[in-house]
């Protein structure tokens, strides 16, 4: 499970999250969706131990991850936007560098290496440097190191970035496989047409505030737009955002954020 209890994170004077509240059941495949700005890298960056909140706290599997940040490490996986991966080492070097890196014994680390390199099909490029991977080669590389010590929560940002048709498809159904099994995964996309496609729940953010929690259908019928893409509905529902914003201050006040999470949830 992942919590976000009252989490506020700031940066000097600027509010990038505001009072996040937020839980997310094991189980559940959950995407966070938002424009640029709205608070979605902080809240990851917090979720995976990178930042610590302001005020609030961020737990996975109930250890808070200001103050057990080690053990509630090892819970998590974690693929960033931008895969990272050491330019001299094979792929298959790699993954044994992070199997060691999570305490797996040599056994345990073939054994898990062998599994990912199926599940991604690296075999054929696994032991040459990941220096001549592609982008597609080296994202499948970082996924398959963050499942290699069974995590109970998967953290993306970005995931389908540079993948081809044939490797979103696999990393679909490995996400909705995984969530199947009871693993809790946290997306962050723009990609709004896979997000419709795979996501148990959604949440809108904007100004580092939700502005909707709910099914993809529960958004549908908030915003009042049975058929039609994602896309449309979302763009409707920030349109909304933006003009009621802007309606509630005059051109001499400053703008602040406002919440309209329980205007949108399904009564």
């Amino acid at each position: 499970m992942i919590e976000f209890s009252q989490v506020t994170r700031k940066y000097g004077n600027a509010v990038a999250v505001d009072g996040l509240d937020l839980s997310i059941p094991p189980g559940e495949l959950f995407a966070c969706l938002g424009p640029n700005g709205a608070g979605k890298t902080t809240t990851i960056k917090m979720l995976v131990g990178l930042l610590r909140p302001t005020q609030g706290s961020v737990c996975v599997d109930g250890l808070d991850l200001s103050c057990q940040s080690r053990k509630a490490n090892r819970r998590l996986g974690y693929v960033p936007d931008q895969p990272f991966l050491y330019d001299k080492l094979t792929g298959r070097e790699f993954l044994q560098f992070i199997a060691e890196m999570h305490g797996l014994t040599r056994s345990q680390s073939e054994a898990c290496i062998e599994r990912e390199l199926d599940r991604f099909e690296l075999h054929e490029f696994a032991d040459q440097l990941a220096e001549s991977y592609s982008h597609g080669m080296k994202q499948r590389t970082v996924f398959a190191a963050q499942l290699l010590h069974d995590p109970s929560a998967l953290v993306l940002d970005e995931p389908m970035v540079g993948l081809d048709p044939r490797s979103m498809r696999m990393v679909k159904d490995l996400l909705q496989a995984e969530a199947q099994r009871g693993m809790t995964v946290f997306m962050s996309t723009h990609t709004l047409g896979v997000v419709e496609e795979i996501a148990d729940r959604i949440a809108v953010m904007s100004d580092g505030r939700l502005r909707f929690l709910g099914t993809v259908s529960e958004l549908r019928e908030q915003m009042a737009m049975a058929h039609g893409p994602l896309e449309s509905v979302y763009l409707k529902l920030m349109a909304e955002d933006e003009s009621s914003r802007s309606s509630t201050h005059s051109p001499d006040e400053p703008t602040q954020p406002h919440n309209r999470a329980a205007e949108l949830r399904t009564p």
